[in-house]
């Protein structure tokens, strides 16, 4: 189910070819492959090998399921092929393997049918850890009718999503990812170190739920050991020093390769801010490059308009003096007619030539001046351009830069310290509106996922209490007893979320 390359394999087409070889049969949804594998492969040799055969580049979202004994289980990376079985190390709370049980049917059926999906449709499924089977007086039909009314409750749900929220759930079981190795205190009492994506955590040996300190990757300042014992220092130095002990080799190994991975994502979640702000960097240049361009073009637009209707003014104030110069014509002749009939014949035409000729000026006077005022408009209009585009110049060689989507890690590279984004005369912060709507929407997915967490709480105390009444309690085990006090206690939440942090008491070697 989830995370695999919804691929089987098959131990039941094994057969020995060579002495030091056996064949192993992957399926896919696409295709099946033939491996021949050594006899000394571990189940990472084997799954980089399908990675590398399907061209899987996020190898860390998916893994390989085998089937032993008509149960399907993980194939562990760091055990032989052939020495694995399933064992049910994860402790798995009833309800929640109800839920991941739906899950896993949504994943593999598709949207929930009653015409297709009748009762006994799950009768041959392995949904359920044996150890939750055994734990209630119910029948398998009363396990399929729960497991089946959350499966309809998962309608219009890809594989895929369902497949994370297969995911999601697991990831907060106490017991999952967490590596386990023993190791003494100075008092020489046996404890267990476990080791996961959260960091550091110190368990009794009788409780494996529940650690007694934890200490997150991003508050330790360094892990050191010599021969066989390890300390590990807090970053806060008021809190205490824990030393150990521990006679396997591959625990320094472990905490090594912890530390080194841990380096390397903080090399490239720096490198990924860097690129990311010299790509904005580059950006914002482009768009302050392209506002001045726009505000000279604003600039030599506006010269050319006033330059025109200074020119249509002054023709404007022509044209209107020469009409006045021929009306006063035109009085004069009127004024100073002679009565002779050629004289008046004359005259009368000569009136009519100047009353035309004041008339056409009339009009171009007219023409010229609505002109002037049209371009006074596009002049005034010209100008109220040049100021926008002078601010939009003004915000861009002010306006701040994105910053990083993660926090920077407390220690960044050497070439890194340095970097600032200051130049060409132009400097950037991290507050602008894309920022704000980003943040915004973070907000709101966090809201969805806290909304959402505390539905699924709610589902499952009540499945919990419905199959309360039918639990035997003498096949309780010791980690079902665990699990029941923690869930009194309260701290039956996520694990990413209860992180029990050492108590500052000085600067002394905590002793366990």
């Amino acid at each position: 189910m989830a995370g695999a390359i919804a691929s089987r394999m098959s131990f039941s087409s094994l057969k020995r070819k060579q002495p030091k070889t056996f064949t192993v049969r992957i399926v896919t949804m696409d295709a099946e492959m033939e491996f021949n594998c050594e006899m000394k492969w571990k189940g990472k040799d084997l799954f980089d090998l399908v990675c590398r055969t399907l061209g899987l580049r996020e190898t860390w979202f998916f893994g390989l399921q085998y089937t032993i004994k008509d149960t399907v289980a993980w194939l562990k990376m760091d055990k032989k092929v052939k020495k694995q079985i399933l064992d049910e190390k994860i402790y798995c709370p009833p309800e929640a393997s109800v839920l991941l049980a739906s899950y896993a049917v949504q994943a593999k059926y598709g949207d929930y049918d009653p015409s297709v999906h009748k009762r006994g449709f799950l009768a041959q499924e392995e949904l359920l850890p044996k150890r939750v089977i055994n734990l209630y007086q119910m029948t398998p039909e009363m396990w399929e009718e729960r497991i089946t009314a959350w499966y309809a409750e998962h309608r219009g749900r890809a594989r895929d999503e369902a497949e994370m929220e297969y995911l999601k759930i697991a990831q907060d079981l106490e017991m999952y990812g967490v590596n386990y190795f023993t190791i003494r205190n100075k008092k020489g009492t046996e404890l267990l170190l476990g080791v996961d994506a959260l960091g550091l955590h110190i368990y009794d040996p009788e409780n494996r739920l529940t650690p007694k300190i934890s200490f997150p990757w991003n508050e330790i300042r360094n892990i050191s050991y010599s021969d066989k014992e390890f300390t590990i220092k807090p970053l806060d130095k008021k809190i205490d020093v824990f030393k150990f002990n521990s006679s396997k080799l591959r625990v320094n190994k472990l905490m090594e390769r912890q530390r080194l991975a841990r380096e390397k994502q903080m090399r490239e979640e720096a490198e990924r801010t860097r690129d990311e702000l010299e790509r904005r960097l580059l950006q914002m240049k482009e768009e302050a490059t392209m506002a001045n361009e726009a505000l000279m073009r604003s600039e030599e637009t506006a010269d050319l308009l006033a330059e025109k209707a200074q020119i249509t003014e002054e023709e404007a104030k022509l044209l209107a003096q020469k009409a006045a110069e021929a009306e006063q014509e035109m009085q004069r002749i009127k004024a100073t007619a002679i009565r002779t009939e050629e004289e008046k014949r004359l005259m009368e035409q000569k009136v009519l030539e100047a009353e035309v000729l004041a008339l056409k000026m009339a009009e171009e006077s007219e023409r010229r001046a609505k002109e002037a005022d049209q371009l006074k408009q596009d002049l005034q209009e010209a100008r109220e351009a040049e100021r926008r585009a002078k601010q939009k110049l003004l915000e861009i060689t002010t306006k701040p830069t994105y910053p990083p989507m993660n926090p920077l890690p407390a220690a960044l590279p050497p070439d890194m310290a340095s970097f600032n984004l200051i130049g060409d005369s132009l400097s950037f912060d991290f507050k602008d509106t894309d920022m704000k709507r980003l943040s915004m929407e973070i907000e709101k997915e966090k809201v969805e996922y806290m909304e959402k967490s505390k539905h699924l709480q709610e589902q499952l105390n009540e499945l919990k209490t419905e199959i309360e009444a039918l639990r035997l309690k003498e096949r309780e085990t010791a980690l079902d007893m665990l699990h029941n006090e923690n869930s009194d206690r309260g701290g039956g939440g996520s694990k990413h979320n209860t992180i029990k942090k050492p108590q500052a008491q000085g600067r002394r070697p905590v002793c366990i």
